[in-house]
């Protein structure tokens, strides 16, 4: 009994570990806002953030 609750355990440590993941957000040239603020020198990134577009 006690072997199927470890397997049970690892079972689930390993899926949870495998829903993990890191999100990048970029803008369209791929570069992230506050690379894109650098190198246009800009004072604020919220002008190149995806949230922030003003809509055409």
């Amino acid at each position: 009994m006690k072997s199927i609750h470890k397997l049970i355990g690892i079972i689930f440590v390993v899926m949870l570990m495998a829903s993990c993941s890191a999100h990048i957000h970029a803008n369209k040239n791929g570069i992230p806002p506050g690379q894109a603020k650098k190198i246009t020198g800009a004072k604020s990134a919220k002008a190149y953030a995806p949230g922030q577009q003003k809509k055409n």
